[in-house]
């Protein structure tokens, strides 16, 4: 096993499953306006697939009468990866939703719900089947693959604690003001510089699910496009120095900030000491100066509703 994969062999992150009160509006602004491809439905289920990513989907939507995050999911390298991490939360005291088994989404799969220490569902699952993809072409304004996932937590530094200690994600790069202390921590699985955000907010929810375009032409005219759809830009376009990656940030339907970015840093492991980045430094949030200098109006934005949802019955 490189050096740079995970302990307990979770290797990237594979979909975002959210509940919406709005699923019809939601299902066409993802299909429509954000460029993700319907590769089917379940009664009130949509999967939403990016035409760049051999995951089945990336994004679930399911139609609930409150907003929630229904689930995060990781890949694990194998079967056996799965059941050993069982048997390693059930020895942290991590509640599991169920055993080790047989998932019944799209593209099957073997894998494991559990609870982090804020309520989420995550799951991590080998096995599952990928699905036929293609590159995307010069000029193609669609996502890629799903980049990376940011929820807010107002236990900033325990929730960090579970994914580096329990589950075995590495620090990045760290984000602090003089005020506030610790702002946000970048955790990776892989090489990318980060597939999960932990951000510090007044409550457990979704900060940003963000999705990766084929260039920097491609990011701009995606970012045009979304624009001209009339939906709410919140912030950018801009580049963050952690992470290097561009990031235009965008309010859907349902509340939840999405962002299109490129560039993502990749990771010399052997190389790599996390950095602390003083937010209130122009150059941490956006080295090219083209966005608005972030603002507690902009931040506001991304704390979104509190999840209720969090610690209540298992998604479906």
């Amino acid at each position: 096993m490189s050096s740079h994969l995970n302990e307990h062999g979770i290797t990237h992150l594979r979909h975002v499953d959210l509940a919406v009160p709005d699923y019809e509006t939601q299902r066409t602004f993802y299909k429509d306006t954000w460029g993700l491809t319907e590769v089917g439905t379940d009664g009130n289920l949509s999967y939403l697939a990016a035409e760049g990513s051999p995951e089945q989907y990336v994004v679930r939507l399911r139609q609930a009468a409150e907003k929630r995050l229904d689930l995060i999911s990781f890949g694990a390298e194998s079967r056996a990866a799965v059941d050993a991490l069982a048997a390693h939360l059930g020895s942290q005291g991590v509640q599991l939703i169920g055993e080790p088994g047989d998932l019944q989404t799209m593209g099957g799969g073997y894998g494991i719900r559990f609870f982090d220490i804020d309520g989420r569902t995550i799951e991590v699952s080998a096995d599952v089947a990928t699905r036929e993809h293609r590159k995307i072409e010069e000029g193609e304004a669609i996502p890629v693959r799903i980049s990376h996932a940011v929820m807010n937590s107002n236990n900033l530094a325990a929730t960090k604690e579970f994914y580096t200690d329990v589950l075995g994600f590495k620090l990045s790069d760290s984000l602090w003001s003089a005020h506030m202390g610790d702002m946000m921590h970048f955790l990776r699985v892989n090489d990318w510089h980060h597939s999960l955000a932990i951000a510090t907010g007044p409550h457990p929810s979704v900060h940003h699910v963000s999705f990766e375009m084929r260039g920097l032409d491609e990011y701009m005219r995606g970012t045009g496009r979304v624009m001209r759809a009339g939906i709410k830009k919140v912030w950018g376009p801009g580049r963050h120095l952690a992470g290097n990656n561009t990031f235009s940030y965008f309010i859907d339907p349902s509340g939840n900030t999405m962002e299109y970015t490129t560039e993502l840093e990749k990771i010399d492991e052997d190389q790599w000491h996390p950095s602390v980045y003083d937010i209130a430094e122009p150059m941490t949030q956006d080295q090219w100066g083209t966005a608005d200098p972030m603002s507690e109006i902009i931040a506001k934005e991304s704390f979104n509703d509190p999840d209720r949802g969090l610690f209540v019955a298992p998604p479906v």
